[in-house]
């Protein structure tokens, strides 16, 4: 049983949080707190595998309070998902430079949310579509930004077919429209993007996507 402690200042929010993850026979809610400190607190005292984080609370937020955990549990111990409203968040891209594992719109489906859950907690991460969205939008206004240096280590291992076609990807083509520029067929296209998402943990391109942007892979 995967466990998850719930962190939002908004009672209602968590409510329904608590429902749709205990509906999951993997998932279990055991704490829940409107307090980024008082969920440090509790993990002193309850074994928890995956903290859903709200970014935006009064006092400590979901970023600050993301980077205290991080800083006291490595990611082999616990796992965090951010959540957010994606409301031109610039929080977005700082949540996970202090240690997140993911992030989701709190406006994704009951399964995208149970699915992120149960990916982090497996060691992945997880990133809904309009994460994906968000993040990319974020990170284009800022072309100074950073790349982040644990998800750039993970594309090292691409093979430079693998990063052209990447870099593509990051910029929306589909496998037709990557095969008649690269000169390849849309089978070698989708091989390539297979083999590179396997290589980086990706589940899917969207996930390759937010990843590569991460890393700081432009188009």
């Amino acid at each position: 049983m995967i466990t998850v402690l719930l962190v939002d200042d908004q009672e209602m929010i968590r409510t329904g949080l608590r429902t749709i993850i205990d509906a999951h026979p993997g998932l279990e809610v055991v704490a829940e707190t409107g307090d980024a400190l008082a969920a440090l607190r509790l993990l002193e005292t309850t074994p928890v595998d995956v903290v859903l984080m709200d970014i935006r609370m009064p006092g400590i937020d979901g970023v600050e309070g993301t980077r205290r955990i991080r800083r006291a549990y490595p990611p082999e111990k616990v796992r965090i998902l951010v959540l957010t409203t994606f409301d031109q968040d610039e929080n977005v891209l700082a949540a996970v430079r202090a240690g997140a594992d993911g992030f989701f719109s709190k406006g994704a489906s009951p399964a995208e949310l149970t699915a992120g859950i149960l990916r982090v907690a497996e060691g992945g991460r997880a990133m809904s579509p309009t994460a994906v969205e968000a993040l990319f939008d974020h990170v284009a206004e800022d072309k100074g930004a950073p790349s982040d240096p644990s998800v750039a280590e993970l594309f090292t291992q691409l093979t430079p077919r693998e990063r052209e076609i990447v870099r593509a990807v990051v910029a929306g083509l589909d496998n037709s429209q990557i095969a008649a520029e690269l000169y390849l067929s849309p089978f070698t296209v989708k091989t390539h993007a297979n083999r590179a998402m396997m290589k980086v943990g990706a589940r899917d391109r969207a996930q390759l996507v937010s990843l590569a942007v991460l890393a700081g892979i432009r188009p």
